[in-house]
């Protein structure tokens, strides 16, 4: 599973970045970028990093970061969608996949957080 997520967080950052660069050139699409380009980059690499946490409770903190930066991009997607910054066709998939990795986060967090206990 752990191979699978890390392919899958870095595919999904990568369709961010795509993403962001159709945003429009207004300040409204730059700041919606920047904030969407920063949390839907960093799901992966935060993930990478949990991977490699010294102890359970700095594995169980840094999967809270994946899980706090997967929520918020579902955030600034949403708001991209429903300003019209994009069609919301061109949204749907990643807002669907940025709703499906903050479960399996959530769920990879209370189960670890049972599991330290």
């Amino acid at each position: 599973m752990d191979r699978d997520l890390k392919d899958r967080t870095k595919k999904f950052a990568l369709e961010i970045i795509k993403l962001v660069s159709e945003l429009p050139k207004t300040t409204v699409g730059f700041e919606l970028g920047k904030q969407l380009l920063r949390s839907g980059t960093s799901i992966g690499a935060n993930y990478r990093s949990s991977q490699r946490g010294r102890s359970r409770a700095e594995f169980i903190s840094k999967l809270s970061v994946v899980q706090e930066e997967a929520d918020e991009t579902i955030f600034w997607l949403e708001l991209i969608s429903e300003s019209n910054l994009l069609f919301e066709d061109r949204i749907k998939s990643a807002l669907k996949e940025a709703n499906e990795l903050t479960a399996i986060f959530t769920t990879m967090l209370i189960n670890s957080k049972k599991n330290s206990g």
